[in-house]
């Protein structure tokens, strides 16, 4: 199943790498930079079908929240609603060295996206810098976008394995109302700096039952287009018991999300259109917890996905690969915990009793 499930993981990604070098034919410089990134993530894909052989899955993305720092305070944030947002904090965050070490171990064992977020992951430069030099691992940079000043501009004209993805909850309104008044502003003001420039760069959106029609209506993508956007990804809002489950999608809002979505695919070739979870069933369920992808914490902990922060195994006091073989990972897919049906886009959500006796009965083994 595993062996299966690198396949289509690895052909997944050989189609999205030609579509992001169709979607960028009139960036000279992006696409030379997007045909030697296919050729790196073929060899990536080889190294971990050599895993697959020996009998180990390495997953091909990785989630790093390189800070639990914010600079915004944006309403039914997950991470302030569960105080990953919180400057108080019990353990100190990784040091850039230490994130260094991992993302270089994450080369060697084939690993090809490390999608950078937080808090807010533009106030971590040093670490920013440092994964701009692993040019074999594309990051995309989950950002509020307005730290943009000409020392970043600079950074992701030289490195362009350094993807900004910035936050945006659809028009004026919806973007203001969530994030602040005069952010919406601000975001448009950012995306002309960047392509003015020829740089690259997508949007974040969340999903919810509020904006889900506007997100993907023509007036709003055709806007986005102008502006110089080659990426979007729809990410599911998941409530937690701080915030508002009214929010969350449910079935038909999903329906509709994906025929807009396989209508929008043919209409603009030159803008990628991902979604998360999304087409999850594809792929025999959730990817979490190593089967696609894993989130570390700022402090090291490696998680299923940021969504369900529960851990057995620190990166500071293993290797990546190590955790990778996390008990907590196996058991869960072991249980099916990751293929069952579930109600809403997150498999994991509602399910942190069991997760939590699956980690009492590992203590108590040991």
């Amino acid at each position: 199943m595993k062996n299966d499930l690198q396949k289509y993981l690895s052909e997944t990604i050989e189609r999205l790498m030609a579509d992001a070098i169709k979607a960028t034919l009139n960036n000279p410089r992006e696409s030379l930079f997007l045909l030697s990134f296919a050729a790196a993530s073929r060899r990536a894909a080889k190294t971990r079908e050599g895993f697959e052989k020996e009998g180990e899955h390495i997953p091909p993305f990785l989630i790093a929240s390189i800070t639990r720092d914010c600079n915004l305070h944006c309403a039914g944030c997950f991470a302030h609603a569960n105080n990953n947002c919180a400057k108080d904090q019990k353990h100190r965050e990784m040091t850039v060295e230490e994130w260094d070490g991992v993302f270089a171990e994450a080369e060697t064992l084939g690993i090809s996206f490390i999608f950078l977020v937080g808090g807010e992951p533009m106030l971590c430069r040093d670490v920013i810098e440092s994964a701009g030099h692993h040019g074999n691992i594309l990051f995309p940079i989950i950002t509020n976008g307005i730290l943009m000043d000409d020392e970043y501009i600079r950074l992701f004209d030289k490195h362009r394995n350094l993807l900004p993805m910035i936050s945006i909850e659809g028009k004026q309104e919806a973007t203001d109302q969530r994030r602040g008044k005069g952010i919406y502003d601000q975001l448009l003001q950012t995306m002309e700096r960047l392509s003015s420039r020829k740089i690259p760069f997508g949007v974040s959106i969340t999903v919810t039952t509020d904006n889900y029609e506007e997100v993907t209506e023509s007036c709003f993508l055709e806007l986005l287009r102008g502006a110089g956007c080659k990426l979007v990804l729809y990410v599911e809002y998941v409530a937690t018991e701080e915030s508002d489950g009214r929010l969350e999608p449910g079935e038909d809002q999903r329906a509709y999300m994906e025929e807009r979505l396989a209508q929008l695919r043919k209409a603009c070739d030159d803008v990628l259109f991902l979604s998360f979870p999304g087409d999850e069933n594809a792929y025999g369920g959730c990817l979490a917890a190593g089967r696609g992808f894993f989130h570390i914490s700022a402090e090291g902990d490696a998680e299923p996905c940021p969504f369900a922060p529960f851990s057995d195994i620190n990166v500071r006091e293993t290797s990546l690969r190590e955790a990778i073989r996390s008990r907590l990972f196996g058991r869960l897919e072991a249980r099916d915990m990751l293929q069952e049906d579930h109600a809403g886009g997150c498999a994991l959500s509602g399910k942190s009793t069991q997760i939590q006796e699956l980690l009492k009965s590992e203590e108590t083994k040991t």
